[in-house]
């Protein structure tokens, strides 16, 4: 997993809209998701289809062909991994504190 082009996926708004227009309903048509994005700015198809590579190349949005029709999905393990990364190993001493805290407070009850 490339940590960087999954940042970059997710450092824009669009993307992330995308991203959670997928979260709501999972496989979507470019058509479903080019209403979704055209709702809230003045985007063009090509530029949906633009910022979907993008998400598919950060592996967060993966494809499949039902007939005629591409269907987009959410692939939710990449931000699981940088969950686990980035933000996991910066929350554990903080509830770690809390939890010792906790404890000498009620040892001094």
């Amino acid at each position: 997993m490339d940590d960087d082009l999954v940042f970059k996926a997710l450092a824009d708004p669009t993307r992330r809209l995308l991203l959670d227009a997928l979260f709501e309903r999972d496989g979507r048509s470019l058509s479903e998701l080019e209403a979704v994005v055209a709702a809230r700015s003045e985007m063009t198809r090509f530029g949906v289809s633009k910022h979907l590579r993008l998400l598919e190349a950060a592996g967060l949005v993966v494809t499949r062909k039902q007939g005629r029709v591409k269907l987009h999905h959410l692939n939710p393990v990449p931000i699981r991994l940088l969950h686990d990364r980035w933000i996991d190993k910066y929350t554990e001493r903080r509830v770690t504190a809390l939890t010792e805290l906790k404890r000498q407070l009620e040892d001094n009850s």
